[in-house]
């Protein structure tokens, strides 16, 4: 029944898309999300899904309270192939209802003789398996082209692990090197808004950030996971030795002092650390202009933290309501850009359903009304492809020199 209703399951990447995707229906918007399928602790659930007259339903064997939910279709596009004979599906998938595109090989942090890969992913173990290892850019294109005629894709996520060696002459291999041909391809090819999400360079490079917004980049992403520093160092032992935790912060700050209020994120995870670490990092991060997007902690099939028990679901309601007053604190913008759902975390604008419905709401949330209204206009731009000048295979170089 769901492998006709249902996306497949796909562990790919990190492994946090390796669920069902659901969407849940509601008066202020509807909300995407990954649920969890394979892991031990499911069986745990006091919830249940199950189909009734055609209705998909979630079950709360507790209060036999159900809510309807819709399962979103597998998009047709993912059992063609490129022109080069590649599963679509092996280049990208849709995470909610943008398209996500891991660009690298595996994360060198899960190199054999290094393990020192964060302890709740799985990346090492799915690359190249689930999807193609090394993606070439004109597969890259049919694909999204595909994505955005078929299923309204208006995002496009390129992602990588850690890949620079830990010497400053091995920068060439950064993430932001790799994303480049990849991002000035689809600006040109394709259009729509694009993200970047790769290790942070450090300040010196900060003008690799300045090159990948000339070749199209609308927004950047950086997982630094945990605010507090032990949590951090204990968790991602390779990003902290590697390249420790003030790196993210300053990366953020510079993209965020770029790009404008609301175009960059933070992302964390929330569950592991403290709350009260979990709270004071999403102040940071809205602080900065930024927004955050947080991960629940999920106990993944074959990572080092498989065994560990899932979050407190009141603890997590207090982190998802401080995702939405620090938001409107701020007035970090949500909810602009059209078509942008994410599944794998919980979406500033998801969290309203958490807020206070008071003057204070109505009027931020107004305010998100009036700026989708005005961006129009720089949207219907923006998904039109358009020529780039600027080499993906020649970086310009710190200004200057």
């Amino acid at each position: 029944m769901l492998a006709e209703d249902a996306r497949g399951f796909r562990r790919t990447r990190a492994g946090l898309g390796s669920g069902l995707e659901l969407v849940i229906p509601g008066d202020l918007k509807d909300v995407w999300c990954n649920v969890p399928v394979e892991e031990e602790f499911v069986a745990m659930s006091p919830l249940l899904l199950k189909k009734e007259a055609g209705q998909y339903l979630v079950v709360d064997r507790r209060s036999d309270e159900a809510y309807p939910v819709h399962l979103p279709p597998e998009p047709d596009w993912y059992a063609r192939t490129t022109s080069r004979g590649t599963p679509m599906s092996s280049i990208g998938v849709l995470q909610g209802t943008y398209l996500g595109i891991y660009i690298s090989e595996t994360c060198r942090f899960w190199d054999p003789g290094n393990d020192r890969h964060c302890k709740f992913c799985t990346s090492g173990l799915n690359v190249g398996k689930a999807e193609v290892l090394r993606k070439r850019v004109d597969e890259v294109v049919e694909v999204a082209q595909a994505a955005k005629e078929e299923s309204g894709v208006t995002f496009v996520h390129f992602n990588a692990g850690y890949q620079r060696e830990d010497r400053p002459e091995a920068s060439a291999v950064h993430g932001l090197n790799l994303a480049a041909p990849y991002v000035k391809a689809i600006r040109e090819q394709v259009g729509g808004f694009i993200g970047v999400q790769v290790a942070p360079v450090l300040a010196h490079d900060f003008w690799k950030y300045d090159w990948l917004i000339a070749l199209g980049a609308d927004h950047f992403s950086f997982c630094y996971e945990f605010h507090n520093p032990e949590y951090f160092e204990r968790f991602c032992p390779g990003k902290c030795h590697a390249l420790g935790q003030r790196a993210f912060f300053e990366a953020m700050e510079y993209t965020a002092s770029k790009l404008g209020r609301g175009a960059v994120s933070g992302e964390i995870i929330a569950g592991l650390e403290p709350i009260q670490d979990t709270l004071a990092a999403i102040d940071y991060i809205t602080s900065v202009g930024a927004f955050p997007t947080v991960c629940i902690f999920r106990p993944l099939k074959g990572s080092l933290l498989e065994g560990f028990p899932s979050p407190d679901p009141d603890d997590m309601r207090r982190v998802f309501a401080h995702v939405w007053e620090a938001m409107v604190r701020h007035g970090i913008p949500s909810e602009v850009i059209p078509n942008i759902q994410v599944s794998l975390v919980v979406n500033p604008g998801d969290t309203a359903y958490l807020g206070t419905r008071d003057l204070r709401f109505r009027l931020y949330r107004a305010r998100m009304a009036a700026m989708r209204l005005l961006a129009k206009p720089v949207v219907a731009r923006k998904m039109k492809p358009r020529p780039v000048a600027v080499s993906a295979t020649e970086p310009p170089g710190p200004r200057g020199r």
